[in-house]
């Protein structure tokens, strides 16, 4: 493709480097951190004053699925009522609000009167309420924090969760249905509050360490972790990522379509609360990147024309069949696009290739894609791609404010990743023993991932992503496997049936796989006669079975190197498990938990027979 990039002002990539003598490299940019609000409320006081009519958020309700839109004025109004609502009834740093449900506009105002009444906000994974059927991670992060308030969108639909927790002295709040046979106060008397000067007074007490949120993220163990995020961590990472790339004055204000889900810092802190700051508009997204409800998604876009859009791989394969398919979605989904994003694993080339051919059809340009790298430890977004670059997975360059320090692992060129800066969280509430293993001896941050530079003798190019050092493992030869490296490859590879894996091997002569397939995916590669085959066949397809196979042995003929070569693989018919803690609150799989779970799948895998695939 020879069109040109669409042009934007990104932030120029000027960085110091620093070369130790003990191989380590510590990396940051030249550039200044420019001063940032005391607190994100602020945010929504700014543009409450100045652009007072603009939509700030809009979410289809009702049975018509019309929109219901609220205005920066409205929006300042009902959230000022509410945090008197919150004073009132005593709530401030040490009376936590904990939120159950998915994004809605209730959840959006409960987050920032929380705020403006300097109570910690805990807005918790759905998943702990609905997908769980034990509530153990749920009841855990109820008992850590001991929230005063717990508010649910629908009160029937977490009734099983609510039981499980002990409400007694806790203020229950529902917006759509009250839970049964449970007291709990309708989101109408909150935002009916009368304002006092109270309002205004809280708001003018909060400090740049007032805890803002609680934001949860399991380790190995499975047992969520409350990341502690300060008012200062959030306002220092929105201009962060408003320095990364200016907006002028006559460029129009930012719109959204926004599925993320505000209880993962990615869409909470640095999509939700980064357009908060542009003054944009969020048009909440209650589609998904997933068959069946993706085609939400493409509805609401429609009739929208997002200025930025973001997704995950998954949900860029589905976007680019449909924009290929239909010529006005392609139209109306390109019209006002600036930029694309990217996050949760690396974008196959392929996928963006087929975007970057759909961006210039429509609009003569190549359109950048950005990404980031960091952690709900750091706010998000601590390292982000701020130039428009033909090569996917990288994560770019330090944020300015922030020190990278780079470790060698003894994997010639691949460093092990640590940060320090104004972002990184102060620990992690009421662990004061996790807290103390966080950092190294000059106070950096181990956030356990490796990079590598994409050219070693210009560090401006920036670094690759890859991999987790904690989750690598050694052969019985001795070889080093990179265990993130090898799973994203092995995924692309095998794609579609692929949707997700572990990496096995540990401690055995040779690499072996778990899968977790793509079940719709796989029933688009058998015949249409055979649609109503069970998981089980569906998976022994011989069309199914030659995807996985043969992408892998096209995988393992391409690479050099046994660390980077798949021997055996299981496609797994039982779904990642909540309970078991096999897939985290942010979707992910966590490989310890899922590889300890299923000992004896990986004692079938190496013994061979039945069901496990050869691959050449």
């Amino acid at each position: 493709m020879q069109a040109p990039f669409k042009p934007i002002d990104f932030l120029s990539r000027d960085v110091k480097v620093e070369c130790r003598g003990d191989g380590s490299i510590v990396l940051q940019s030249n550039h200044r951190l420019k001063p940032y609000e005391k607190h994100v409320p602020a945010f929504l006081a700014k543009w409450a004053a100045e652009a007072p009519d603009r939509i700030w958020l809009a979410q289809r309700r009702g049975p018509a699925r019309e929109w219901l839109k609220v205005t920066y004025a409205e929006a300042k109004k009902q959230v000022d009522a509410i945090t008197q609502a919150l004073l009132d009834r005593g709530f401030g740093p040490d009376k936590p609000v904990m939120i159950l449900s998915s994004n809605s506009i209730e959840f959006a105002l409960l987050s920032m009167a929380a705020m403006q009444a300097r109570a910690p906000l805990a807005p918790v994974s759905p998943a702990y309420s609905v997908m769980s059927q034990d509530h153990a991670k749920l009841r855990y992060v109820f008992d850590l924090i001991k929230p005063g308030l717990v508010f649910v969108q629908n009160g029937e639909i977490y009734a099983r969760a609510l039981a499980a927790l002990d409400l007694d002295g806790v203020l229950l709040v529902h917006v759509d249905k009250a839970p049964p046979q449970m007291q709990s106060l309708p989101w109408s008397e909150l935002v009916a509050t009368k304002v006092t000067d109270v309002v205004a007074q809280s708001i003018a007490h909060i400090e740049s360490k007032t805890i803002g949120k609680f934001l949860f993220t399991s380790g190995s163990t499975g047992l969520p972790k409350a990341v502690i995020n300060t008012q200062e961590m959030m306002c220092a990472n929105l201009a962060m990522g408003q320095m990364a790339r200016t907006r002028k004055p006559t460029d129009p204000a930012p719109v959204q379509l926004d599925w993320l889900p505000w209880n993962h810092t990615m869409g909470g802190n640095a999509t939700f609360q980064g357009n908060l700051a542009e003054g944009g508009t969020t048009w909440i997204d209650d589609g998904k990147p997933l068959p069946g409800l993706f085609d939400e998604t493409l509805r609401n876009l429609r009739e929208i024309s997002p200025t930025s859009f973001a997704n995950v791989p998954a949900g860029y394969a589905m976007l680019a069949t449909a924009l290929e398919k239909d010529e006005g979605l392609a139209k109306k989904f390109f019209k006002n696009l600036n930029s694309l994003a990217y996050g949760g694993a690396t974008l196959p080339s392929d996928l963006y290739e087929r975007m970057e051919m759909l961006a210039v059809k429509h609009t003569g340009y190549r359109l950048p894609f950005v990404t980031g790298w960091g952690s709900t430890e750091t706010a998000p977004t601590a390292t982000t791609v701020h130039w428009a670059s033909e090569r996917v997975g990288l994560i770019g360059l330090p944020f300015p404010g922030v020190q990278l320090k780079l470790v060698p692992t003894g994997e010639e060129g691949r460093y092990e990743l640590r940060l320090k800066s104004v972002i990184v969280t102060p620990g992690y509430y009421k662990r004061p023993d996790l807290t103390a293993e966080m950092f190294d001896e000059e106070g950096f941050y181990k956030i356990g991932d490796a990079g590598r530079f994409v050219d070693p003798a210009d560090p401006s190019w920036g670094l690759i992503f890859d991999g987790r050092v904690v989750e690598d493992f050694k052969l019985t030869s001795g070889t080093f496997v990179l265990v993130g490296t090898l799973r994203t490859t092995a995924i692309a590879a095998a794609s579609p049936v692929l949707q997700d894996a572990v990496i096995c091997g540990q401690d055995r002569e040779y690499v072996g796989l778990l899968g977790f397939p793509n079940l719709a995916a796989c029933r688009q590669l058998v015949d249409d006669s055979e649609v109503a085959l069970s998981s089980g066949e569906l998976l022994a397809h011989p069309a199914v079975i030659a995807t996985v196979r043969d992408g892998l042995a096209r995988m393992n003929a391409a690479c050099k190197g046994s660390s980077m070569r798949v021997r055996r693989a299981i496609l797994m018919e039982e779904p990642a498990s909540v309970d078991g803690h096999e897939i985290t609150d942010k979707g992910y799989i966590n490989q310890r938990a899922t590889l300890e779970r299923r000992k004896a799948l990986v004692e079938r895998l190496y013994k061979g027979g039945e069901g496990v695939l050869e691959i050449a």
